[in-house]
């Protein structure tokens, strides 16, 4: 398998954008909690956080398939390409519970 490391069709500046956002709305809930905020509200701004952190994993996740993995299943041989297959079940069986 290829060197381990985030898959260059990652906007390493759009992902990094998105995550302050999402640390953004973390310290927004924060602030809930200190205000009293009603549980509602508060849920509602935690599943926004979760919406919004899937799409980052999304992201990463597509990326990782056109590349690292379309490479390794390319110009791999067969064990690289059967331990990338694999990696990636495991990757997306990780990432979808």
């Amino acid at each position: 398998m290829s060197e381990k490391k985030l898959a260059k069709g990652n906007d390493k500046a759009a992902l990094n954008r998105r995550l302050k956002r999402i640390e953004g709305q973390v310290k927004g809930i924060q602030k809930m909690i200190d205000d009293d905020r009603y549980c509602v509200d508060i849920l509602v701004q935690i599943s926004a956080i979760r919406s919004a952190i899937d799409n980052v994993g999304t992201i990463i996740l597509e990326n990782h398939i056109k590349g690292c993995v379309s490479n390794d299943l390319k110009y791999g041989n067969e064990e690289e390409s059967e331990a990338a297959i694999k990696e990636l079940m495991d990757t997306i069986k990780k990432f979808t519970k």
